[in-house]
């Protein structure tokens, strides 16, 4: 009886693991604003989606201190129109960026830190508990976020590990904006702001 139970439990494992990697392999690839999905290697700016509270995604200096930079948004009367990004897929051979897929992301700008433009989970604000969004070259879970579509059609920003190895259950949050003495920055843990990628 044990025997006759174990194999086509095997096979409903088999078949279930099957469908789960199948599904997420197959997500639906994020849009730019022309409707294009997001390519690797391509140079996108990150705007803000329903709002015109502030500008698009760049470095940003914290209390003055010169390094490192953090992710924040260009305010809105600025002439600065922030940095572009580059997406970097985890998954080798893949060009494609998916919703809900590890990614890098990626800043193309010269820095006067000594450290990369890419992003990665950052201190934790003590004031609120929200986790800032930095930069710095981290191949860790941390330097990975991903990119989710909203019940409203657009799209969240975030950090909650699937692809690459990580210890113990993630403390996933979607970024959202933590206003630090009139400085916009990214920070995870709060509401979710809405975002769109624009072709450089």
């Amino acid at each position: 009886m044990m025997m006759l139970l174990q194999k086509p439990l095997a096979i409903f494992s088999c078949l279930f693991l099957f469908m789960a990697i199948y599904s997420t392999a197959q997500s639906p690839p994020v849009l730019d604003t022309d409707g294009r999905p997001l390519q690797r290697g391509v140079e996108y700016f990150i705007k803000p989606a329903v709002t015109d509270v502030a500008g698009n995604l760049t470095l940003l200096t914290r209390k003055g201190d010169p390094c490192p930079f953090h992710v924040g948004q260009v305010p809105l009367r600025s002439t600065d129109i922030g940095y572009y990004i580059l997406n970097l897929r985890f998954l080798a051979g893949e060009d494609t960026i998916r919703e809900g897929r590890d990614l890098k992301v990626v800043f193309q700008a010269f820095s006067i830190c000594i450290t990369s433009t890419a992003w990665r989970v950052g201190e934790t604000e003590p004031t609120t508990g929200r986790r800032l969004v930095a930069t710095g070259n981290d191949d860790t879970a941390t330097g990975f976020f991903r990119i989710d579509k909203s019940d409203l059609g657009v799209y969240n920003l975030g950090w909650c590990p699937s692809d690459v190895p990580i210890r113990g259950r993630p403390r996933c949050g979607r970024a959202g904006i933590l206003v630090e003495k009139g400085v916009r920055l990214l920070a995870l843990d709060g509401s979710a702001f809405p975002f769109e990628f624009v072709r450089a």
